[in-house]
């Protein structure tokens, strides 16, 4: 398997990375594309490799740098996720192109209350998910015109090497810093009532791969939600984090941590991705907030 990953160098891309190679030992991961908004650089590339497959992970992935900056967001999670596909379907049109969407698409579709199927319609509500869902629908219809793209909507992912933008390490390391007394027992956080489905990004990782060596290729276009089914409050991911880790600490509200949309249950229905391909979450959450934290104790400067 010649493995194209675009994104290589990310949180997701270097736990792919790994996971292929555990997995796919003799599999050859190609050279990154330094920038996808370079559409000769990117038709070089994947010309002159000629991948298998291609996961397409490279993006502006927080909702924060979107809203900074969201000429740049559209420049990369649109036209640059356009730039590749086109790349792929002209120079490798039987190659499988993955495409990382994301369940922030769905948006305030959540506000039904109910867990959302594959079919619920896209009503994103920020600049982040505003760029994915365009990309994530733009890709539908190439599938159309040839393009072998499926589309990945991942809920929240986290694991060890994180970005403190996200809300798991936010606190893990926080936590971290106060255990090594580099910081008083005192957190900031935002909104601890919102209810989100939560995965070990190990296991998204698991499911792109059972994507790109199942039995039967699946249909061009296909949409597979990655989730769990179930929720979990804020709250519970700070308690739970705190339990592990034996400290005690105050609890403070940040205005800069609240978001201006953002929808108190986002839940997601899994019965595709188990039925299509078997996947199922296989890691404890219990260990990856664990796993977190102990990275974040390790880098934690003393």
């Amino acid at each position: 398997m010649r493995l194209l990953i675009t994104g290589l160098r990310g949180f997701v891309g270097q736990h792919l990375q790994h996971q292929v190679r555990k997995r796919f030992p003799g599999s050859e991961i190609l050279p990154a594309i330094p920038d996808i908004r370079d559409a000769q650089a990117v038709e070089k590339v994947i010309a002159a490799e000629k991948p298998d497959h291609c996961v397409h992970l490279a993006a502006v992935s927080t909702i924060g740098a979107a809203r900074k900056s969201p000429d740049h967001a559209w420049d990369v999670n649109l036209h640059g996720t356009l730039n590749v596909a086109r790349a792929m379907l002209r120079h490798v049109p039987h190659s499988t192109f993955l495409f990382a969407s994301t369940a922030e698409a769905y948006g305030t579709t959540f506000q039904r209350g109910t867990a959302l199927t594959e079919d619920a319609p896209l009503a994103p509500g920020n600049t982040y998910a505003a760029t994915k869902a365009a990309a994530d629908l733009a890709l539908g219809a190439m599938a159309r015109e040839g393009l072998r793209v499926i589309r990945m909507r991942p809920f929240n992912h986290t694991g060890p090497g994180q970005s403190c933008d996200f809300v798991v390490p936010a606190f893990a390391s926080q936590i971290a810093r106060i255990a090594k007394g580099l910081q008083k027992p005192e957190i900031s956080v935002g909104n601890l009532d919102a209810q989100r489905d939560f995965l070990d990004v190990r296991d998204v990782c698991d499911a792109y791969l059972d994507v790109l060596t199942a039995n039967e290729p699946l249909t061009p276009g296909t949409i597979l939600n990655v989730c769990s089914g179930e929720t979990r409050s804020i709250r519970s991911i700070l308690d739970d984090l705190l339990t592990i880790s034996g400290i005690n600490a105050e609890i403070v509200t940040d205005p800069d941590r609240l978001r201006p949309s953002d929808i108190p249950v986002a839940r997601g229905d899994a019965t595709l991705i188990t039925s299509t391909l078997g996947w199922r979450r296989q890691i404890a959450w219990e260990d990856t907030l664990r796993d977190v934290y102990e990275d974040c104790m390790r880098k934690t400067a003393t």
